[in-house]
């Protein structure tokens, strides 16, 4: 059984029961009939030839509270989209896919960059808040949620227990967060476990209270792939087109609306998805990439606030993120030996040293570059702008789906 203990600035809401899926899509079903709810599912074509797609359009061939699932469809060639389509044919309701990599697509994109919005390099990030667009264009949109398509154990029940809080009528919740254990015989997310949190540890114990890092640490799996808001919410946020995505994202839902109008709920109990690769001889790829734009997201939005940040501010936190990762490194190996677990402590404190080099270059290139890659627009700005682009979108999506 999960603990019910509520620390932290956010609501947690633990799996205590393990109560049916059923039971809750019976609540979600009623729920639907005045707040339609709306899947994104990013995804690179290459995900439908490993076993978790499939996995996963089985899962939702059983959802029938959705009003449309929309896929995110990147690096994929016209042959390839089709072939999406028709692996998609299958779900229930109203499915929609953006193709990216298509030419009407790549048309608006163009314009959006003629109108100077800076969109970055193509990945995640930006395919996600394009898609975003054309969901937020259909105005009966209440709620949209969002998960990873590699979760090689998928089950419905993450969907539906990620969707309630923000659409359940009788709960005042803007924005729910997913979190779950990553472990099997051992213990994964290595970015969370002993880069994120030790840099956090360690922002605070320089800063002393920060409100803003306090939030972020309340959450159990900040780096998850999983979240829900309300269409209002999503409308204003501005998102990261880097592998900051996640920490950009609860950076402006902490600005936009209040702490106690967020959630983090627990999805599944273990979960299982591809594991990123932490290749020192690749810097610019994988885990080290990752943690890079992390810290280099962290900075700007502490900079954003006010926070001062000097050359021996950065001395004193490499020192004391070594510090904190090796604490780290003791109470996982803790948990491991009570548990039975494998747990490699040279193998951890080689990944620290590697994230220590990581960090390095994060302080490197902010410090010549504080403003760095701008976070992409909020939508509203998008329409005041463009007041006819989100129709053309939505245009655009549709015949490309015709």
């Amino acid at each position: 059984m999960a603990d019910f203990f509520q620390n932290g600035s956010i609501a947690t809401l633990q799996n205590i029961t393990s109560r049916p899926v059923e039971a809750i899509e019976q609540d979600l079903r009623q729920f639907a009939q005045f707040r339609n709810m709306v899947l994104l599912l990013p995804a690179l074509f290459s995900e439908f030839e490993t076993p978790s797609m499939p996995r996963i359009i089985a899962e939702l061939q059983q959802v029938d509270y959705l009003s449309k699932i929309v896929l995110s469809l990147d690096r994929a060639d016209e042959g390839q989209f089709r072939m999406a389509k028709k692996h998609m044919a299958g779900l229930p309701g109203e499915v929609k896919i953006v193709w990216h990599d298509g030419p009407r697509l790549q048309q608006l994109y163009r314009e959006l960059e003629q109108e100077s919005f800076r969109l970055g390099d193509p990945g995640k990030g930006r395919s996600v808040w394009m898609t975003m667009g054309y969901i937020l264009a259909d105005r009966n949109t209440y709620a949209i949620g969002l998960h990873d398509t590699d979760i090689l154990n998928y089950e419905r029940s993450l969907l539906a227990r990620l969707f309630y809080p923000v659409v359940h009528p009788a709960l005042d919740y803007e924005f729910s967060k997913g979190f779950y254990a990553r472990a099997t015989d051992r213990f994964y997310g290595r970015v969370t476990r002993l880069f994120y949190t030790p840099l956090l540890r360690s922002l605070m114990k320089i800063l002393g209270y920060n409100q803003f890092l306090d939030f972020l640490d309340s959450f159990r799996y900040a780096l998850s792939g999983e979240f829900a808001f309300i269409a209002p919410l999503a409308r204003s946020i501005r998102i990261s087109p880097t592998w900051g995505l996640e920490v950009s994202m609860l950076s402006e839902v902490y600005t936009k609306t209040s702490i106690n109008r967020v959630a983090q709920v627990e999805l599944l109990g273990t979960y299982e998805h591809k594991h990123q690769v932490l290749d020192t001889t690749q810097p610019r790829e994988g885990l080290i990439r990752m943690a890079n734009e992390i810290a280099k997201t962290l900075f700007r939005v502490l900079s954003q606030d006010g926070i001062v940040m000097s050359g021996s501010f950065f001395r004193t936190l490499q020192t004391t993120y070594i510090q904190e990762s090796r604490f780290a490194i003791e109470k996982y190996n803790a948990l491991a030996l009570i548990n039975g677990l494998q747990y490699d402590r040279h193998e951890e404190i080689a990944a620290t040293e590697v994230f220590v080099e990581a960090l390095k270059s994060a302080i490197e290139e902010f410090m010549a570059d504080p403003v760095g890659i701008p976070l992409l627009s909020a939508w509203v700005r998008v329409r005041a702008a463009i007041p006819d682009f989100h129709k053309r979108l939505a245009a655009a999506v549709d015949e490309d789906n015709a």
